[in-house]
């Protein structure tokens, strides 16, 4: 059984923030669990750098387009790296085979017949002498009556065509678009209503509620056949004579990424993507809410239209991340950017606050005071600590290496336990449960250390305080496996530490495993307090 894991393409236009580390760390943790579980993985994303948004950075900065691209397509690079992301393939929408690519699934959509031709009218600004992409129009919501963009209203979640804003304005030079006849071709939605319905219906248990909520308002709404092409002039050019001065538009193509990142991926390593395009694969696709429409209307309806029936199995939608209880503006800086707080900040300590407050059905805030307590209250003070005073004690009491021949019964039957529910939730997509469900191990470890009293015990029976201390030394080389998906930088040093030469796998160690423990160090440093304050001044400036 394949598994293929596709992460949501943030846009070239702007830094990362910790809203998008939070919509996107699951899709890390699921690939680092499965690849422990044996299974075959194929984890992608990329940069996407067509479109109107990265268009108007470019103008505002006086830049080409490429610029703008390449100068965010590395930080994110960076970013995910720095954070542990182990991506198969990270590729970008600028490429000339994602172009290719992208154009032979219109010329299929096209053989097809779920595109058509159709002459509107669209938004036109005079001023700038120039059709407006939907992301250069603004307005109104006609349905809530928040401000909206043309393509999307991020306050109710509906998808828009600029012409439905109220009260529109170009972005460019604020003054009213007119509408001016031009000819589109259409994805034809309305025709695919039965077989998405069907699809969504089936689902209900793999998707986030999130997902199943909207996903349902638009069919009950019913689906309405949407243009995909734009006349803009950054992206896939249309493969259709007399549509030279247009471009597929950024919603469709940008979804195709999942499908032609997994070809390039197999054109550089030469494997054959299409094992993870079968029916038989897993596919869990990671995104924020603000994504779901088209990870569950119309990346299955393209899907459809190219007679491919690996649609989406498990929808992975967030709901937002808020910052000292406010909504995240990049307009004002209020964000904690991710290339900023890597300076600072070690990546595992982000990755378990975003882990155990993962927003799968709530908004999550991330507040520093919070997150300075969960670093040293419970990754220093919980994590740490009982890994140090499990080995300090062991050393000075019996040398600087063990067998762990023997494990307390009731130890190993509560690593058996996490191992196997941790699996449980992460395979589901639950990854705030499958994080906590880790970490009432440490907080167990700690009270069997406590309540077992192994400096007690040592002074009338060393043999019973060595059963204990090897019995938590083997809770500790176990974290080195159950901390991989969700802190990967700490397992790895947990591993190293312990001079473990087995091969890490979903399942707990053995007993007669011999262990180093003469090059242990602190895990966690702790972080003062006057960070919290240092931090909260930087926002919003």
């Amino acid at each position: 059984m394949g598994i293929f894991i596709g992460g949501a393409w943030p846009y070239a236009n702007g830094s990362l923030h910790i809203g998008h580390l939070a919509a996107l760390l699951p899709g890390d943790i699921l690939a680092r669990y499965y690849r422990l579980k044996g299974e075959q993985v194929l984890y992608v994303s990329g940069s996407d750098c067509n479109g109107t948004p990265i268009e108007i950075r470019a103008n505002k900065e006086g830049l080409q387009v490429r610029d703008i691209a390449d100068r965010y397509h590395l930080e994110f690079q960076k970013c995910f790296q720095d954070f542990g992301f182990s991506y198969d393939f990270y590729s970008r929408t600028d490429t000339e085979r994602h172009h290719q690519e992208v154009r032979n699934i219109f010329l299929k959509l096209i053989e097809n017949n779920l595109l058509y031709e159709k002459t509107t009218e669209e938004t036109y600004c005079l001023e700038c002498d120039r059709f407006l992409p939907d992301r250069f129009v603004e307005g109104n919501c006609p349905e809530c009556g928040e401000k909206a963009r043309g393509d999307q209203c991020d306050a109710c979640g509906l998808i828009l065509n600029p012409v439905q804003l109220m009260d529109k304005y170009c972005k460019l030079c604020h003054q009213p678009p007119i509408l001016k006849e031009t000819t589109h071709f259409y994805l034809a939605l309305s025709a695919l209503q039965e077989e998405i319905q069907e699809y969504a219906s089936e689902s209900k248990g793999r998707w986030r509620g999130n997902a199943i909520h909207l996903t349902q308002r638009y069919l009950k709404e019913g689906l309405q056949d949407r243009a995909v092409t734009r006349d803009i002039g950054n992206g896939v050019a249309v493969p259709v004579e007399g549509y030279g001065d247009k471009k597929i538009y950024v919603w469709i193509e940008a979804v195709s990424g999942y499908l032609t990142a997994s070809i390039e991926w197999a054109d550089k390593t030469g494997s054959d993507w299409t094992e993870f395009w079968d029916k038989e694969t897993v596919s869990y696709y990671i995104h924020g809410k603000d994504n779901i429409p088209f990870h569950t209307i119309i990346w299955p309806a393209l899907l459809k239209g190219i007679k491919n029936e690996n649609l989406p199995d498990w929808i992975i939608s967030s709901e937002y991340v808020t910052l000292e209880k406010k909504k995240i503006s990049t307009s004002k800086d209020w964000a904690v950017w991710l290339p900023e707080v890597l300076k600072e900040y070690n990546p595992d300590s982000l990755r378990y606050y975003f882990s155990v407050n993962y927003p799968d059905k709530r908004d999550a805030d991330f507040s520093w005071r919070e997150f300075v307590l969960k670093h040293n209250s419970e990754l220093l003070g919980g994590l740490g600590n009982f890994i140090q005073r499990t080995v300090k004690f062991y050393r000075k009491e019996f040398g600087d290496d063990a067998v762990l021949g023997k494990v307390d019964p009731e130890v190993m039957d509560q690593v058996d336990t996490v191992f196997r529910e941790t699996g449980i939730w992460l395979e589901k997509g639950e990854v705030r449960k499958a994080a906590r469900r880790v970490f009432e191990i440490v907080r167990w470890g700690n009270k069997y250390f406590d309540s077992r009293e192994p400096w007690k015990v040592i002074k009338e029976e060393r043999g019973q305080a060595r059963l204990i201390l090897e019995s938590c030394l083997y809770i500790s080389i176990n974290l080195s496996v159950l901390l991989a998906p969700f802190l990967p930088f700490t397992s790895e040093r947990i591993y190293n530490q312990f001079e473990l030469d087995e091969q890490l796998l979903w399942k707990p160690f053995g007993l007669s495993v011999k262990i180093g423990i003469s090059g242990q160090e602190p895990l966690f440093t702790a972080i003062p307090q006057e960070r919290i304050e240092i931090e909260r001044a930087k926002l919003g400036k």
